[in-house]
């Protein structure tokens, strides 16, 4: 029994914790508080119903196994999860919608980047076979291999950074969530060809939240530039 996938989610979170921290350091007119009341449930949710949706899509009841939601193997259905906590934040945030999500995006991508880097504790790290210097080898193994969870924990904290410390000109409503969704994704699309399965992956979950990140992102824009300056 081995409880890696979940000290990999307590670390996304503590990572989640620390961005909404610095994000209430930096914007102190955020609050803090309605933040972390958002991405609590929705990081849990999100986490329970994914895992519930690759243990069914795995053939694994978890009536029967209730141990396995918790004392996780398969991991979580990336899909499914996704959704879930993004409904849930909808939800949690529904009276000032816009302004949270942009609250909360930073947070949720350096709690999304840990949760890749997460990997080093789960030993599943690894993709396709490279002459890289850095790959690296599963135990036994002298095939090197991209570490490609790495390259998508990278390619997330870096956004998570650009949109913590981005200027402090405010943007419109909603542009940053969308960015941050656009950015996410697309760190997932561009790692898929050199994971373990080419096309294995939901490759369409991403490319769709790629073009809606950057479609609302845009239309915030937009409609900022809009409205008529005093």
């Amino acid at each position: 029994m081995e409880f890696s996938l979940l000290a990999a989610a307590a670390l996304a979170v503590a990572a989640a914790w620390a961005g909404l921290r610095l994000e209430a350091r930096l914007r102190p007119e955020i609050p803090h508080r309605r933040l972390w009341d958002v991405i609590v449930p929705s990081v849990v949710v999100g986490l329970v119903l994914g895992r519930l949706a690759a243990m069914l899509t795995g053939g694994l009841n978890p009536i029967a196994h209730p141990a396995d939601i918790l004392v996780i193997r398969a991991g979580v259905h990336t899909g499914a999860a996704s959704t879930a906590a993004l409904i849930t934040a909808l939800v949690a945030a529904r009276r000032h919608l816009l302004p949270t999500l942009d609250g909360v995006a930073p947070a949720a991508l350096a709690g999304l980047a840990f949760w890749h880097a997460g990997c080093l504790l789960r030993r599943a790290c690894l993709g396709t076979a490279t002459g890289l210097p850095w790959g690296m080898a599963l135990p036994g193994s002298p095939v090197a291999r991209h570490p490609v969870e790495l390259y998508a924990a990278l390619l997330i904290a870096v956004g998570a950074a650009a949109l913590l410390f981005r200027r402090r000109r405010p943007s419109a409503p909603g542009v940053v969530a969308g960015i941050a969704l656009a950015w996410a994704s697309a760190a997932r699309l561009v790692t898929e060809p050199i994971r373990p399965g080419i096309g294995a992956g939901p490759v369409w979950w991403y490319a769709s939240a790629t073009l809606i990140g950057v479609a609302a992102a845009a239309l915030a824009a937009s409609r900022r530039r809009s409205v008529p300056q005093p």
